[in-house]
């Protein structure tokens, strides 16, 4: 389909199925997703979303089933069949572009025709080898931190869009407390025990916050790593959103992201920098780029490290890290990426790559 410039898109995002969209959810893809149908919507633009049932957005929501119970072979394939059938809904009318976001998203491409974008919000070893290479005419990837796109095959990736954050909506903290925060999905690659540990060696509480997702290995991690470790120094928060995950980064002393995986990119240290609180982290991934040390936080090689840090973060400058956040981490920066790379791909031109590239 060829669009004239000034013409509204309509856009077909697809969620990863089994986590629900919403002001409190614990995925990156999901709040990217979110963001991008808010800026669509904003723009004039028809935005239409697959997701969970019970999911919140802007656009028109379609959706599939949740699953309930433990989320095994039988479950995903049943929800795999409901969202193939979702999309094929959505393209019952004129759709200019298709938006993947799905770690499984080969198992639900649509038929050729639509233009398709996949981000990539995971590691590339994640993915099967043929979703990095999909054999349907019109698929394009994109990676969201130059870091992920070295780790992809060569020229398997055409662009590369940073996430960002709704950064105004982090106010600064008008006292800094004494708390330390570590937030996000509980799943054993998140290394939050090590959080638990650099905290409890630094005398410092801990507020662990996010959601643990139906999965066996992470109900498991949850209870064997977690559990013995919650007490007065040490307090699992659940789900957060909205304005109580804004007080909550932006009173902390320090973030802390102890991921023992290569992270493609990591919104919650980005958010926090918005409120104005380092992030002490491991070098994995993209958080390499996403801290600079003794100046937004520091980058760390384990929980000893973790706890010095977790005492040093308090000589640095909130309002610096503010700044930084504002210039590099911007979701309107990032949402323009996108809607021109729509454009682009609606048309039938050359997508602009430069433009695009971080």
């Amino acid at each position: 389909m060829t669009t004239a410039p000034d013409r509204p898109l309509t856009v077909l995002s697809v969620a990863y199925p089994f986590a629900p969209l919403g002001p409190a959810t614990a995925g990156g893809a999901e709040q990217i997703l979110s963001a991008l149908d808010a800026a669509l919507v904003d723009a004039g633009h028809r935005s239409i979303v697959v997701a969970a049932a019970g999911s919140r957005c802007r656009g028109e929501l379609v959706p599939v089933p949740r699953p309930r119970g433990v989320l095994d072979d039988p479950a995903r394939t049943a929800i795999v069949r409901h969202v193939r059938a979702a999309i094929g809904r959505g393209l019952a009318q004129p759709v200019d572009v298709v938006h993947l976001h799905g770690v499984d998203f080969l198992h639900y491409l649509p038929p050729p025709g639509v233009p398709v974008v996949a981000t990539l919000h995971l590691p590339p070893s994640f993915y099967p080898a043929e979703a990095l290479r999909p054999a349907r005419p019109r698929t394009h990837l994109v990676c969201v931190s130059p870091r992920q796109r070295a780790a992809c095959p060569a020229g398997a990736v055409g662009w590369t869009i940073p996430n960002g954050v709704p950064v105004d909506a982090f106010p600064a903290a008008r006292a800094k407390g004494q708390y330390v925060v570590a937030l996000g999905r509980i799943c054993p690659e998140k290394g939050y025990h090590l959080a638990a540990d650099a905290a409890a060696r630094a005398g410092r509480r801990l507020i662990l916050a996010g959601t643990v997702f139906p999965y066996a290995a992470h109900r498991a991690y949850f209870e064997r790593e977690l559990r013995p470790r919650l007490g007065p120094g040490c307090r699992f928060a659940g789900p957060v959103g909205g304005a109580r995950k804004a007080a909550l980064l932006a009173g902390a002393r320090c973030l802390l992201v102890p991921s023992l995986v290569p992270e493609t990119s990591c919104l919650v240290a980005m958010e926090a920098l918005a409120a104005g609180t380092p992030v002490v982290a491991f070098p994995a991934g993209a958080l390499a780029d996403l801290v600079e040390a003794g100046r937004t936080g520091f980058l760390v090689r384990d929980a000893t490290e973790m706890a010095d840090a977790i005492e040093a973060a308090g000589a640095l400058d909130p309002a610096e890290c503010r700044r930084v956040a504002r210039r590099r981490h911007s979701a309107l920066a990032m949402a323009a990426r996108y809607l021109a790379l729509y454009r682009a791909l609606a048309a039938g031109r050359p997508a602009p790559a430069v433009s695009l590239a971080s």
